[in-house]
C-alpha cells in the first residue's frame, strides 16, 4: 500500500496514518505553501495516540476512499499530533471553542490558505447522527463556501484570529503584590473558590466528568497546612479528593496508575487513557498529602503509582519516562483490557478468593459499561473489613484472600493484548516526572526512585539542553521513524519552566550544585527567549523574527492549568525558587511582574488559577529553608604497617557503624523537616564538603558551622536562621518558632 506524506513523521500517531488515502501533510511551510499556490483552504486534523475518537474517525472517515477523494481534490490535509505539537493545538482549540462552543480531540478545523480558522469541530460523524452533521456534508458546505463566499469566509478568519489572541491576553490588574496581605488575601480568594466547587459526596470538584485537578489539590493542601477561614474545609476537600479517586475506577486497582478522567461524578468509570503528566502531578499530590495528614493510604497511593509507572511507563536502561498509555486495544471494544466481566473474574479466582474481591471491588453479573453492560470496571465502595465481616472471615484472612486475588486477575490481564504504550521522551513531562519521583523518594525514602529520577534528568539535560535551547523531544517512541535519530522540535514555555524546576528540585535532594547552576542557565534562556518585555509575563513560545504560520503568529501567555500547571505562574514560581537561592533582584523583579499581569482577573478562573495560586504563596510568604548539613563520612584507610588487618577490620566497622548512625540521624531530621507540605518551604540535603559550592544568598543565610556539631539541620526564614538543630526535638522546636 502506497504511504502519504507521514511516512517521513516521526510521531507514532502520525505515523499511524501514513497508510490512509488521504494525502497528509505535517504541519509545516511546505503544506502552507502548497495550499497558497492551489489556492484551497486547509483541512487540520489534531489529534493523539491516545485519543479513541480519533481513530473512530480515522476509521470511519479518513480511512474511507471516496471521502479521500473528495478531500485530497478540495482540500490541503494536515495532520497534528498535540503532544508534539501543543503550541499548534492549543491555539486551534481556542479558535474550535469561538466558533462552536466546546473542544477537544480530534480537532477538525477548516483553514484559509494562510491558516486562519473559519469553522470547526470536534468528531464528526460519517452520516448524520447524535446531532451531528455528517462529515462528508461539512466537508462539501465548507469547500463550496471557500469557493463561492470568500469574502465571508476571510471575514469569519479574521474574527475567529481576534478570539485566539484575545482567549488568554490578559492585561495586567490593579493589585499590589509586594504587599503581601493583598496577596495573601487572594489566594484566599481562589481557596474559597475552589472549595465551592467541591463535591463532599464524592470528592472532586464539579459534576460529571470529574479531572482530578492536582494543582488545586496542592493549594488546598497547603492552605491545610496554615491557620486561616479556609483551613478546615481545605483539609476536608483535599483529603476526601485524594481518597475519592484512589478507591474509585478511575484508579487501575490491579496495575496501579490513574486513568485520565471519570466521565461520572463517582470516579467510576473513566476515559481509560493513561498520562505521563496525570500520574506524575497527582504522585506529587499524594505524597504532599502524606506529609500533611499523615495517612497511610496515600503513600500506599503515591507507591502505587510510582509501581505502574516503573513497570509501564518508563526506559528502565536509559533513564526516561514515557509519554501516555492507550485506553483500548480497538475501536470496537471500551476500555476492555481494564473491566471484568464477573464471569472471567470467576474464571480465575478460587471462590473463596471471589467472595472477597466481588464485593470488594463490586464485581456483579450487570456492570458499568454502555457498550458492554456485563463488563465491570474495578474500583472500591467498601472497606476490606466490612467485606470480611460480610464474609464471616478474619481480616487478616480477608487481606491474604485479596493479596491473592488481585495477583491472579493482574497476572489474567497481562496475556490480555496490552494497549499501545507511546515510548516518546518529552521533555516537559519527562521533567514533571522526574521531580514528582525525587520528591516522593525522598518523603517516602525510597532511594530507588531518587536514583531513577537523576539518572532520567541526565539523560534529558544530555539531549535536550543543547545551545542554550531546549528541545521538545527527548527521544521518538517509533525508533524506525526516518527523522527520529534527531528530535529537533523547539521547546515550549513548559519545557523551559518545568526542566529548570526539576534541577532545582536535583540540587535540593542531592546538593550537587550542578543542578543548580544548570537551572539558572535554563531560567536566563528562558527570559531571554520568552518574555514580553512590554507588559509582563512570558510567551507560550519563543520570540521570533520570523513569519509565524497559520494561528502560531497570535501570541498566548497561559495563565490556565488544563490540566498541566500554566506555563506563566510556573514561571514564576520557578524564578521565586531560584531568588530565593541566589538574592538575584532580577528573578525576583521579573516574578512579581508575571503575577502582576494576571492579578486583576485571576480570581475567576477559581480552581483552574492553582498555579497561580501556589506561586503567589511563594511571592506572598517568606521563603523558608530547612538545610540539613551531613557530617562527612569517614574512611578506614591505614597509613602504617602498625595498623594489623584485625584492628583495620575493628577501625572499618567502628566508622562503618558511625556512619550508618550518621545516615539515621539525617534521614530523622530530613522526615521532620518535610512533615507539613509548604509551597514556600524548600529542604536542602547538603553534605560538608558541598558547602563551598552554595547558591550566593544559600551561602550568606548559613552561619559558620562547627565540623565537631556532626549532622545538623538549619532552620531559616528570610536573613535568619535558628540555632542549629542536632535532635529531632531541636529541630522540631525551631520549626515551631519559623512557624
Amino acid at each position: 500500500m502506497p504511504h502519504n506524506a507521514l511516512a517521513e513523521a516521526a510521531s507514532s500517531y502520525l505515523r499511524s496514518a501514513m497508510h490512509q488515502p488521504i494525502a497528509w501533510h505535517q504541519w509545516g511551510e511546505q503544506a502552507f505553501a502548497k495550499a497558497k499556490a492551489e489556492d484551497k483552504p486547509i483541512l487540520l486534523d489534531i489529534g493523539a495516540v491516545w485519543c479513541h475518537w480519533c481513530h473512530v474517525m480515522d476509521r470511519e472517515s479518513y480511512e474511507d476512499a471516496t471521502l479521500a477523494d473528495l478531500i485530497n481534490r478540495e482540500y490541503i490535509a494536515i495532520k497534528v499530533d498535540r503532544d508534539e505539537r501543543p503550541d499548534v493545538d492549543t491555539r486551534y482549540q481556542a479558535a474550535v471553542q469561538a466558533i462552536s462552543g466546546q473542544g477537544g480531540w480530534p480537532l477538525t478545523a477548516f483553514l484559509t490558505p494562510e491558516g486562519h480558522p473559519f469553522f470547526g469541530g470536534t468528531y464528526f460523524p460519517p452520516t448524520e447522527r447524535m446531532g451531528r452533521p455528517s462529515f462528508r456534508r461539512v466537508l462539501e458546505t465548507m469547500a463550496a463556501a471557500f469557493r463561492e463566499k470568500r469574502e465571508d469566509v476571510n471575514d469569519s478568519a479574521g474574527s475567529v484570529m481576534q478570539a485566539i489572541e484575545y482567549n488568554e491576553a490578559f492585561a495586567g490588574g490593579a493589585t499590589d503584590l509586594q504587599n503581601s496581605s493583598a496577596g495573601i488575601a487572594l489566594i484566599d480568594k481562589l481557596v474559597a473558590s475552589t472549595l465551592q466547587s467541591y463535591d463532599p459526596r464524592q470528592g472532586g470538584f464539579g459534576s460529571q466528568p470529574k479531572f482530578p485537578h492536582p494543582g488545586a489539590l496542592d493549594m488546598l493542601i497547603d492552605s491545610a497546612s496554615r491557620s486561616g477561614p479556609n483551613h478546615a474545609k481545605a483539609a476536608e476537600a483535599a483529603q476526601g479528593t485524594l481518597h475519592g479517586m484512589f478507591r474509585g475506577g478511575v484508579y487501575d486497582q490491579l496495575a496501579g496508575g490513574f486513568h485520565r478522567y471519570s466521565v461520572d461524578e463517582r470516579w467510576v468509570v473513566p476515559h481509560f487513557e493513561k498520562m505521563s503528566y496525570d500520574n506524575s502531578e497527582l504522585l506529587r499530590s499524594y505524597v504532599h498529602g502524606f506529609q500533611t495528614f499523615v495517612e497511610p493510604e496515600f503513600a500506599r497511593a503515591a507507591i502505587d503509582v510510582m509501581r505502574w509507572m516503573d513497570e509501564w511507563l518508563s526506559d528502565r536502561e536509559q533513564g526516561g519516562f514515557y509519554a501516555s498509555q492507550d485506553a483500548d486495544i480497538s475501536l470496537d471494544d471500551d476500555g476492555d483490557y481494564f473491566t471484568w466481566s464477573r464471569a472471567e473474574a470467576e474464571a480465575v479466582l478460587t471462590p473463596e478468593e471471589f467472595a472477597i474481591a466481588g464485593p470488594y471491588f463490586d464485581i456483579g453479573t450487570v456492570g458499568d459499561m454502555h457498550h458492554d453492560p456485563s463488563r465491570n470496571v474495578l474500583f472500591r465502595p467498601l472497606e476490606l473489613a466490612a467485606v470480611a465481616q460480610q464474609g464471616g472471615v478474619s481480616a487478616k484472612e480477608a487481606e491474604a484472600l485479596l493479596a491473592a486475588a488481585k495477583h491472579k486477575m493482574y497476572a489474567a490481564r497481562l496475556q490480555r493484548p496490552t494497549p499501545f504504550i507511546d515510548k516518546t521522551l518529552y521533555t516537559g513531562w519527562n521533567a514533571m516526572a522526574i521531580r514528582a519521583y525525587l520528591e516522593a523518594g525522598r518523603a517516602l525514602q525510597r532511594p530507588a526512585a531518587t536514583d531513577f529520577a537523576l539518572k532520567s534528568l541526565r539523560r534529558v539535560l544530555d539531549v535536550a539542553w543543547r545551545d542554550g535551547r531546549v528541545g521538545h523531544v527527548v527521544a521518538w517512541g517509533d525508533t524506525t521513524a526516518p527523522s527520529a535519530p534527531a528530535p529537533n522540535v523547539p521547546g515550549t514555555l513548559d519545557d523551559f519552566v518545568f526542566l529548570a524546576d526539576a534541577c532545582l528540585t536535583a540540587f535540593q535532594v542531592t546538593g550537587d550544585a550542578t543542578y543548580f547552576h544548570t537551572a539558572q542557565a535554563i531560567a536566563d534562556s528562558l527570559i531571554a527567549r520568552f518574555s514580553d518585555h512590554e507588559k509582563g509575563g512570558f510567551f507560550d513560545t519563543e520570540t521570533s523574527t520570523a513569519p509565524a504560520l497559520g494561528a502560531l503568529s497570535a501570541r498566548r501567555k497561559p495563565l490556565q492549568d488544563a490540566p498541566t500547571p500554566a506555563g506563566n505562574p510556573a514561571a514564576a514560581a520557578m524564578l521565586l525558587r531560584l531568588a530565593a537561592l541566589t538574592g538575584n533582584e532580577d528573578y525576583q523583579r521579573r516574578a512579581e511582574a508575571t503575577l502582576e499581569c494576571f492579578a486583576g482577573i485571576v480570581e475567576h478562573f477559581g480552581l483552574y488559577a492553582a498555579t497561580f495560586g501556589l506561586a503567589l504563596g511563594l511571592l506572598a510568604r517568606p521563603a523558608v529553608q530547612v538545610v540539613l548539613i551531613e557530617a562527612e563520612q569517614g574512611t578506614a584507610a591505614a597509613t602504617g604497617l602498625e595498623v594489623n588487618a584485625l584492628a583495620r577490620r575493628n577501625l572499618a566497622t567502628e566508622l562503618e557503624a558511625n556512619a550508618s548512625a550518621r545516615r539515621d540521624l539525617a534521614t530523622e531530621l530530613e522526615a521532620i523537616a518535610l512533615a507539613r507540605y509548604a509551597v514556600n518551604k524548600s529542604v536542602f540535603r547538603i553534605r560538608r564538603d558541598q558547602l563551598g559550592n552554595l547558591p550566593p544568598a544559600l551561602a550568606e543565610t548559613l552561619p559558620n558551622l562547627d565540623g565537631a556539631l556532626g549532622t545538623v539541620a538549619l532552620v531559616c526564614a528570610g536573613n535568619t536562621c535558628q540555632s542549629p538543630a542536632q535532635t529531632a526535638a531541636e529541630l522540631i522546636a525551631a520549626l515551631h518558632a519559623i512557624a
